[in-house]
């Protein structure tokens, strides 16, 4: 199995790249997050998920450890393929998701593309036990911030058209006690916008 390549972006498609390792053209899916900012010509390495089924090897890359622990613990829910655990790490930073599970936030998992209100309930109710070591890998956001008002913020910014990794990611170093009006001010100005 592939866990890890090293290598130079020849060519760019829409979920994803062809990554050139000595000679060798690897079709690699890349998460929202691995594909930002990536251009033909760089030099890039991905951790990397291989997926093998009787008619295909597929190789789903990103861009740390922790992110690929992230997709492949969405695997071992019944249900969930790697196209629609590619959509969900691409969607929610892995510290929201932890917070969703471990609170069973049935609410926050079912804003993401792709998972339904039956989905997001066997995801909360399969992983409730295995999320620990991810929630230690991605400690939760401000807990001064109370669910509530995070979760008004994150609907308003959701409807900008924010995706819920940037979201969360905005939200990581918002002063204690923010209200939802604070919140979403706090997070448009981290992310270079204007209130």
């Amino acid at each position: 199995m592939i866990g890890y390549l090293s290598g130079e972006v020849k060519f760019l498609f829409g979920d994803g790249c062809i990554l050139d390792v000595n000679g060798v053209g690897y079709k690699i899916f890349l998460d929202a997050n691995a594909k930002q900012n990536l251009n033909v010509g760089d030099t890039a390495e991905f951790f990397i998920h291989t997926a093998v089924r009787e008619d295909a090897i597929t190789l789903f890359g990103f861009k740390d450890a922790a992110t690929l622990e992230f997709f492949e613990l969405l695997l071992t829910v019944s249900g969930v393929g790697a196209k629609t655990a590619q959509v969900v790490v691409s969607k929610i930073s892995a510290s929201e998701f932890a917070r969703a599970v471990t609170m069973q936030d049935t609410k926050t998992l079912t804003r993401l593309p792709g998972l339904g209100k039956k989905s997001a309930e066997r995801i909360l109710l399969e992983l409730k036990d295995k999320i620990k070591p991810l929630a230690e890998n991605f400690p939760a956001q401000n807990s001064a911030i109370q669910s509530n008002e995070f979760d008004e913020a994150a609907t308003a910014l959701d409807a900008l058209g924010y995706t819920q990794a940037e979201i969360s990611e905005a939200f990581a170093k918002a002063p204690p006690n923010s209200t939802t009006e604070q919140l979403i001010k706090f997070a448009l100005k981290n992310l270079n916008q204007f209130a």
